[in-house]
């Protein structure tokens, strides 16, 4: 599935409530912007049996008092075993989940501080990280930039 489709299937399974379509169709160019900065359209994820994901806490080392939340997505299904989590475990899972998928849901998970994408399969030293902070940071500078007040037209030399 193409970073559009994702985007689409978001719009099509976001609850029909009259806002949330039009929300995830207003920060879409945020999401493929992001997606298209990795390599792959799909990763996967380790999960419970219940669908909830793997979350890794990680501390700084010389501030053990400082700590985030992660989680780690996958670029292909054998780096999954390379990782931190114990695939041996029967309530553990990894899914392919598509990548503006992973991204609306670290939106949506306060508790979720970054995402780290392992896009070179067989490398699962090196990943890039994508913050939470970055991605609302984004979303709000985009939301500004195509603000538009009913009735009012913004001058093109305003500057």
């Amino acid at each position: 599935m193409n970073i559009d489709q994702q985007i689409q299937e978001l719009i099509d399974d976001a609850p029909q409530d009259g806002n949330t379509p039009t929300l995830v169709a207003t920060i879409a160019p945020v999401l493929k912007y992001l997606a298209s900065q990795l390599r792959h359209t799909q990763y996967y994820i380790v999960q419970t049996l219940d669908q909830n994901w793997a979350i890794t806490t990680l501390e700084n080392r010389s501030q053990p008092d400082l700590e985030k939340n992660v989680i780690y997505a996958f670029s292909n299904l054998k780096d999954v075993s390379t990782g931190p989590y114990p695939m041996s475990d029967p309530q553990m899972m990894a899914l392919p989940i598509p990548v503006t998928h992973i991204l609306f849901q670290m939106l949506a998970t306060e508790m979720i501080h970054s995402v780290i994408f392992f896009d070179a399969p067989g490398n699962t030293t090196a990943g890039t990280e994508i913050p939470r902070e970055q991605l609302s940071e984004l979303i709000e500078s985009h939301l500004m930039q195509n603000q538009t007040i009913p009735g009012a037209t913004i001058p093109t030399d305003i500057a």
